[in-house]
């Protein structure tokens, strides 16, 4: 899908504008069968120095972070298996994303990383201590996208015959953070470790608190394994669109990632997540909120139109089927590739592909290989198109009018579109007094909001803080398991 210029320009609104890169620790991540160009290297992801590489050229973009994504199942909802999926490269094969964080945070100073993992998937108390690492060895960069999982294939690789019902997945996130913010929040005294070298004490006892919980999913009765991290809690991320969903983030999230292909529906969206902060008794600017996007972008508006056709002819009807079919839960494969999408039985399908049409000024109905066109770059959100004017046009209009804060970054070939974006739409926006000239210094969540390194006060988190309204920790009188044999030994 092309977007053109924005009507009349449009660089006079002032907004600032923020960006993420989107990726996965995969090829195909967004955009199926472009691994097939010359110059995408995405084949590179088992290399340290692709992602070292990435993060210096995205640090000297000043974008705000690397935003990582994760599955932990195949993309088998099309044809019923794996096999397109494995074919087409798509989401598959696929590595751990946190693995890649310290030597990006060795060869950058103020680059964020977002990292995806699934609550349903590991036990809270060990995933708290390796976030804590990561805090500590980013130096407060990292943060962390809260995921309740989609796909029925991890579901069943767990040992389960499908997900938990969506709801449910989001009540057991709720208590999965719990027990997160206990040990983060609540386990530690700032003051806990005094390496007094003289009494021979390196940690005070009397500072380190048993979270002492009990719940349906979770039973920790201990203490946090880390002492406390520049940030204690990581920036937390969430891309929930569902009324469950949305609450959740509301409570919880500091940056929010939502897609649309319009800015009406953007804007729609945008206002539910504000009045839901306002709901949960924070600020209706407490998160910041990204709209995926994919830019292709050269010199012209006509280099840029040639190179998007270029990328067109290299992408995969049937690798952009997998991945609408497991996005939208339905079998495309059982359509022919030329059937009007009013045949698909998919109220999913058939209002994200109204919206797209938005885009169409002929009328005519989109078919079924339409829709694998379509995805086939930069997934479920918009592709810009132009020079690096007209792009900066249409990210300032979709801004003004959609109360974005800016974009989460996809790619059609990578490095190669975070580079074009960087050298060419960067320095419009820059000139134009709506993108950052430096980073702020320090931690991602002080980079962010400006605010200081951990949790504001009226944050779900911050009230399981010690001596909070909800910290149950248990108090110093509590003898502790073990207590007695270290007192002797």
């Amino acid at each position: 899908m092309e977007c053109g210029r924005a009507p009349g320009g449009g660089h006079a609104m002032t907004r600032r504008i923020r960006f993420n890169a989107f990726d996965m620790n995969c090829v195909a991540h967004q955009s199926p069968g472009l691994w097939r160009h010359p110059d995408d290297q995405s084949h590179r992801y088992k290399e340290l120095s692709y992602w070292t590489e990435l993060a210096k050229l995205l640090e000297r973009g000043r974008f705000d972070g690397i935003f990582i994504a994760d599955v932990l199942g195949t993309y088998d909802v099309y044809g019923g298996n794996d096999i397109a999926a494995l074919r087409q490269g798509a989401q598959i094969p696929v590595a751990d994303p946190l693995l890649l964080v310290s030597a990006m945070a060795a060869a950058t100073e103020h680059l964020g990383f977002g990292i995806t993992t699934g609550t349903g998937f590991e036990h809270p108390y060990p995933f708290a201590r390796r976030l804590s690492t990561l805090d500590h060895l980013t130096g407060g960069r990292i943060g962390w996208n809260v995921v309740t999982g989609y796909l029925p294939s991890a579901a069943r690789n767990f040992g389960a015959d499908d997900q938990l019902d969506h709801d449910e997945r989001y009540n057991q996130a709720d208590e999965y953070l719990e027990v997160l913010y206990k040990l983060w929040e609540g386990s530690w005294a700032d003051d806990a470790v005094i390496r007094d070298a003289a009494q021979g004490i390196y940690v005070d006892p009397a500072k380190v608190h048993h979270i002492g919980h009990r719940g349906a999913h979770y039973t920790v009765p201990g203490i946090h394994l880390s002492e406390p991290s520049p940030q204690r809690t990581p920036v937390i991320y969430q891309a929930g669109a569902s009324p469950r969903g949305v609450r959740f983030a509301a409570e919880n999230a500091e940056a929010i990632f939502v897609a649309g292909p319009s800015k009406r529906i953007l804007a729609q969206t945008v206002s539910r997540i504000r009045a839901a902060l306002t709901a949960a008794g924070r600020d209706r600017d407490a998160a910041r909120i990204y709209a995926l996007a994919t830019i292709i972008t050269d010199t012209t508006d006509e280099a840029a139109r040639r190179k998007h056709e270029e990328y067109l002819s290299y992408a995969s009807v049937e690798g952009g089927l997998v991945f609408m079919s497991g996005w939208m839960g339905i079998d495309l494969s059982r359509y022919d590739l030329d059937d009007p999408i009013g045949q698909v039985r998919s109220n999913a399908i058939q209002s994200a592909v109204a919206a797209f049409q938005e885009f169409d000024d002929d009328g005519r109905e989109w078919t079924v290989r339409d829709i694998g066109r379509w995805a086939g770059i930069g997934g479920m959100g918009p592709v810009f198109v132009g020079s690096g004017a007209t792009v900066a046009d249409l990210l300032q209009e979709w801004v003004a009018e959609t109360d974005l804060d800016g974009f989460n970054l996809a790619y059609a070939i990578t490095p190669g579109t975070f580079e074009d974006v960087i050298r060419h739409v960067v320095p419009v926006l820059t000139e134009r007094g709506v993108y950052p000239t430096e980073y702020v210094p320090g931690t991602l969540r002080n980079a962010l909001f400006g605010a200081g390194d951990r949790l504001p006060g009226e944050h779900r988190g911050a009230r399981y803080r010690l001596g909070g309204p909800l910290s149950t920790a248990l108090p110093d009188s509590v003898a502790r398991p073990g207590a007695a044999a270290a007192e002797i030994s």
